[in-house]
């Protein structure tokens, strides 16, 4: 017990805040909001090290708390939405981020007195709260899939029962369906569709127009593989998806299944 006392002693000693941050958790009916020092003072929290950070792109070590142990009473069958301060909103599957074996998820907190670095030159870094995964590779999680600076998690209704407009036609092909689940887990958390979609972070993709109809040939591909080779600005924000990250039948899954949706325009603003 006196060793989890410790980081709120030394801030107390060192005058440093204590509640630097808050992290929002709505689990149904129930909320509750945790501050930095009531997360670090767990008895869960431990030092963990992250070889392959997907944020910093190098190894990393965090003060984190296994993310299970945050979400009493989820069960592997709901879905959790991840809200970053700049509008990012990931879609998680709830089931592994319930995982005590294989990749498992965890909150990492940053500690007021030891800031993390900046994620770039002149940009802010990951916290205060980062969701880190070991071991990402056995269960297949992608980039997105690693949120920073959060500021809440909570429970939801899966996206077809949120968002219908996303949803391809029920009669569409085995690629088209596959290429949906590969939009949720590589897009939905930047973009928009048919102006549904939670996020406040990227440009709808399919209103007014679908990529897939203003970038002719291989071009979206290519976009997508490294967007800084086809348009390139120092603002830009679409990190590219390699081969690694999003294969190559995925990346055509996810093609076809744009090229379908260019069909199902929904919403008052579907017409230019």
């Amino acid at each position: 017990m006196r060793t989890h006392l410790l980081p709120l002693l030394l801030y107390l000693l060192l005058g440093l805040p204590v509640n630097a941050a808050e992290l929002k958790i709505e689990l149904g009916d129930h909320t509750r909001i945790w501050s930095t020092a009531e997360l670090l003072g767990l008895p869960q929290a431990q030092l963990i090290e992250i070889p392959a950070d997907v944020g910093y792109r190098r190894p990393m070590r965090y003060r984190a708390v296994p993310l299970r142990t945050l979400l009493p009473g989820v069960g592997a069958d709901q879905h959790v939405q991840a809200v970053a301060m700049d509008g990012f909103v990931a879609e998680l599957p709830a089931a592994p981020l319930l995982q005590e074996e294989g990749s498992v998820a965890w909150l990492a907190i940053e500690e007021p007195g030891t800031p993390w670095p900046g994620l770039a030159a002149g940009k802010a870094g990951a916290g205060p709260f980062y969701l880190v995964w070991e071991n990402p590779a056995a269960s297949a999680i992608g980039p997105e899939q690693w949120p920073f600076q959060l500021a809440a998690l909570r429970t939801t209704a899966s996206v077809s029962q949120r968002f219908p407009a996303l949803v391809p036609a029920a009669d569409a092909p085995d690629d088209v369906q596959q290429g949906f689940v590969q939009f949720q887990k590589h897009c939905l958390a930047c973009h928009r569709l048919n102006g549904e979609g939670a996020s406040e972070f990227g440009p709808d993709l399919n209103i007014p127009y679908s990529p897939t109809e203003y970038l002719a040939g291989d071009f979206l591909l290519q976009y997508i593989r490294d967007p800084q080779n086809l348009r390139r600005w120092p603002q830009a924000r679409m990190p590219g998806f390699d081969s690694a990250t999003l294969g190559d039948l995925q990346l055509h899954q996810l093609l076809t299944y744009l090229r379908h949706m260019a069909g199902r325009k929904q919403g008052t603003s579907a017409s230019p």
